[in-house]
């Protein structure tokens, strides 16, 4: 009996000492470096707002928070990885509506779960496109480059990089009754060069790098895929006036691998808070074509649900068939 009792002591003096372990590592967290996958390439919009996200982390908690681009198949690639990896707070993604909630109804299987195999921590900021064309391109307006692809059915071919770019035109393809060759790449970058050299006609740019083209007057933009103008382009105007109903706002967002203890999710949602609540920062997101919009992790988690049924009506409108 004695032995018994003197056994369960042990057990209970060990699973205390584990208790009173944890609270310590989430206090000291993060101990090391910690790494922010990006599913996108370097130079794209999700890859700019992780550099501004991941510079404020490292002030806060006092460790580097290094990005690391792992791009393709629509930011799936990352997605996988992050939801493989430990959770202990030292893989996290910063992530998009594509991974997070078009996939699903862009591909037939996905070797993920965006909502099971994840923890949400913040939404972080939302932004649109801007559909692009070289600066000689004849047409001058929205009308008329609706026109002038109209009366040249086929012969067009347009890029896209991301399931934001993807949807944005085959809405545009839809709605606007218009027949183009589409082309998929690794990321928006890319189709912004091809563009520039001319083997794509247009291609739809996110926001943050639109402007920077615009001015540089390496490509001129047409429109936006915001339902109204955006104040940080309010010359140019939105497709939807053209094409009556047309909309589709990207988001950006930050997560770790389920069961990541939730006061480390907590710190990192505080944390990253703060970093956006600062004047220069929303200054630094505007300049990137980005509205600083904040969510809990709860309801960020909601958030996500929501988006995975309204991308799959999305894709549905514009007639996407499965990859």
């Amino acid at each position: 009996m004695r032995t018994a009792k003197r056994g369960q002591s042990k057990f209970l003096l060990f699973v205390g000492l584990l208790l009173a372990a944890l609270p310590v590592f989430s206090q000291t967290y993060p101990s090391r470096p910690v790494k922010l996958v990006v599913p996108f390439p370097a130079g794209s919009a999700t890859d700019q707002v992780a550099r501004l996200t991941g510079a404020q982390l490292q002030e806060a908690l006092g460790q580097p928070f290094i990005v690391e681009n792992k791009a393709g198949a629509q930011g799936s690639i990352a997605a996988a990885e992050v939801a493989r990896a430990a959770p202990d707070g030292l893989t996290l993604m910063v992530t998009t509506n594509t991974p997070q909630a078009a996939n699903v109804s862009l591909f037939k299987k996905l070797n993920y779960d965006p909502v099971n195999d994840f923890a949400p921590i913040a939404r972080l900021g939302t932004t649109s496109f801007m559909l692009m064309v070289k600066p000689d391109f004849s047409a001058k307006d929205l009308k008329e480059f609706l026109a002038h692809v109209r009366r040249q059915p086929g012969k067009l071919s347009a890029g896209y990089g991301s399931s934001g770019s993807q949807v944005s035109l085959a809405m545009l393809k839809s709605m606007g009754k218009l027949d183009v060759v589409e082309v998929p790449y690794k990321g928006i970058p890319q189709t912004i060069t091809d563009t520039m050299g001319g083997s794509l006609a247009f291609t739809f740019v996110d926001l943050g790098n639109a402007l920077a083209q615009s001015k540089g007057g390496k490509l001129r933009g047409l429109a936006v895929t915001s339902a109204k103008r955006t104040a940080l382009a309010p010359d140019t105007p939105a497709i939807a006036e053209e094409l009556k109903g047309y909309e589709l706002i990207a988001w950006f967002g930050l997560v770790a691998p389920a069961k990541t203890p939730g006061d480390i999710v907590q710190k990192l949602h505080d944390a990253t808070v703060k970093g956006l609540a600062k004047p220069d920062v929303k200054e630094k997101f505007a300049a990137i074509g980005t509205d600083v919009a904040p969510l809990k992790p709860s309801e960020f988690g909601k958030f996500i649900q929501s988006e995975i049924a309204h991308w799959a009506k999305r894709v549905k409108h514009a007639g996407i068939a499965h990859d």
